[in-house]
């Protein structure tokens, strides 16, 4: 089954996270209540039924998955212990990938990543909180939710002023940054499940733009 075999692949289930942060599963749903602890990415209602020769068997399990990346959160969560100065954590790292990504030429005049920029990431703590950004970026740790954000920015400024100005077109510098753009949204966002791949921001805005303006990966 596709989907299972994504799944198992590049997520860990409830228990391999427990194991791997060597927590329990009391401490995993406390930090969930304390709201600084995302709730899984994906959730799997599996009924199996099997036969031998002791005859039939059903069984009905719930099965959630969480990227890999948040073993590493857990040890936050762990050394810290407080809601405020994890929060902090997640915004520190966030602005700094933020500033990282200018450096590295990227740019985007939107309040959002701006003037705006606190407000914005208390939105995307409830995002990451919600098991959203570990369902769309590899790792759903901060530094892949700015990248993804940042690049998502870019690229509908450049496509949308490419269609407000069509007989124009982009020039040179304009295609190389939104090749910069789509080759960053590319290596921050997440493959996506199967049945999700044609609905997802990465075939709209990677696979789509990359056909359409002929950008090189």
């Amino acid at each position: 089954m596709e989907l299972l075999n994504y799944l198992n692949r590049y997520f860990l289930t409830k228990q391999e996270l427990l194991a791997a942060a060597k927590i329990t599963q009391q401490e995993l749903d406390h930090y969930q209540q304390l709201k600084v602890m995302p709730q899984c990415s994906y959730k799997l209602q599996l009924n199996v039924a099997s036969t031998s020769f002791f005859g039939l068997h059903n069984e009905a399990q719930e099965v959630e998955y969480y990227p890999k990346g948040y073993i590493s959160w857990l040890a936050i969560i762990q050394s810290l212990n407080d809601a405020k100065s994890i929060y902090a954590i997640f915004s520190a790292r966030y602005k700094a990938a933020i500033e990282q990504l200018r450096k590295r030429g990227h740019f985007s005049p939107s309040e959002k990543i701006n003037t705006s920029l606190d407000l914005h990431i208390k939105d995307e703590w409830q995002h990451f909180l919600d098991g959203i950004y570990g369902l769309c970026t590899k790792s759903g740790l901060p530094e892949d939710i700015a990248a993804k954000e940042f690049a998502i920015l870019e690229i509908n400024e450049l496509i949308n002023f490419s269609s407000a100005n069509e007989l124009a077109g982009l020039t040179e510098q304009q295609l190389n940054q939104l090749t910069r753009a789509v080759n960053l949204l590319d290596a921050a966002s997440a493959l996506f499940a199967p049945h999700e791949r044609l609905k997802s921001s990465r075939h709209r805005l990677v696979d789509e733009v990359r056909r359409k303006y002929v950008l090189l990966n």
